[in-house]
């Protein structure tokens, strides 16, 4: 079995299926766990990924709006590597890879056809159909309804004992930063399994743009911050546009000290296995006298 993944959240997959030495491609993103990074490389942005937030945005855009995609495929060098199976999405042509670029290229493969497996995760539950639809590719059906079982009992434990607290704050994720993004599609879902009340965002939809007067004239008890592909002192290095406003101040988060930045790539953007240390994090942050998972300092910190 040789499996390629374009996207991050696959190459977690397929490692926590127990596979992770059939990986013989990756993304340029995928990092985790240890020691992919040393896998060939099939894929790169088209897009200069430096600079700010609002600099970033304006460049997707713009290959976007030209009915492009934000990445390219090494088509060569993927076919040199003769995959069975490539995991590939097809939830956002700003994540990864998409589908239609993929089967662009794996078309002109006369010699062999792998089997393409597409990733859609728009809510929690497709988390884990994604989980079980990469299991039956490489045949381990099995070991897919327990990594899925195991995922579901650890959301649950949290989502229990969260829901039995006296208070439930209302929450701002802010999933880019300038222009300002809210947290959407499985976000809201471990908002409130963490105990929180979603302010902006709706399950199983994508992230919506936001404005900031919508930010102030809500005025969460809680705002954090996890961009899309930032970890955390990308994040820092961004927070001025929100932090030097002339009326941040007002906010009651940041009046109490309640406001958080996160590693936004590794943890809550990451749709697979990781998904239970994002929930573990929102709680440690909404409920810390309640929970402690061990997550402050590396996958959170204070403002």
């Amino acid at each position: 079995m040789r499996i390629a993944s374009m996207l991050t959240s696959a190459t977690e997959i397929v490692s926590a299926l127990g596979y992770r030495d059939a990986l013989v491609a990756r993304s340029h993103e995928c990092d985790y766990p240890p020691g992919v990074d040393a896998l060939p490389c099939c894929t790169e942005p088209k897009i200069d990924l430096k600079g700010s937030s609002r600099d970033i945005d304006d460049r997707v855009k713009a290959v976007v709006e030209e009915g492009l995609s934000v990445y390219r495929v090494d088509g060569d060098a993927l076919k040199a590597l003769r995959p069975d199976v490539i995991v590939t999405q097809s939830q956002c042509e700003v994540c990864a890879v998409s589908e239609n670029d993929l089967r662009a290229v794996v078309c002109e493969w006369l010699d062999a056809t792998p089997v393409i497996v597409t990733l859609k995760p728009d809510a929690l539950a497709d988390i884990w159909t994604d989980i079980r639809n990469v299991a039956a590719a490489i045949g381990a059906d099995a070991r897919g309804e327990t990594l899925v079982a195991d995922l579901e009992a650890r959301l649950a434990t949290i989502s229990e004992a969260a829901a039995a607290l006296p208070t439930h704050p209302t929450v701002a994720c802010i999933e880019w930063i300038d222009p300002l993004m809210a947290g959407g599609n499985w976000i809201p879902e471990l908002v409130a399994m963490a105990g929180g009340r979603c302010l902006f965002g709706e399950a199983g939809k994508h992230s919506p743009w936001m404005e900031w007067d919508d930010l102030h004239a809500a005025d969460p008890d809680v705002i954090v911050v996890l961009p899309c592909g930032f970890d955390i002192a990308r994040t820092r290095q961004e927070m001025p546009a929100l932090t030097e406003r002339a009326d941040w101040r007002d906010l009651r988060a940041v009046r109490k000290g309640r406001v958080y930045v996160t590693d936004g790539n590794q943890y809550f953007n990451r749709p697979g296995p990781r998904i239970a240390e994002s929930l573990e994090t929102l709680a440690e942050i909404l409920h810390p006298g309640r929970f402690a998972f061990g997550h402050e300092g590396r996958g959170w910190e204070r403002l």
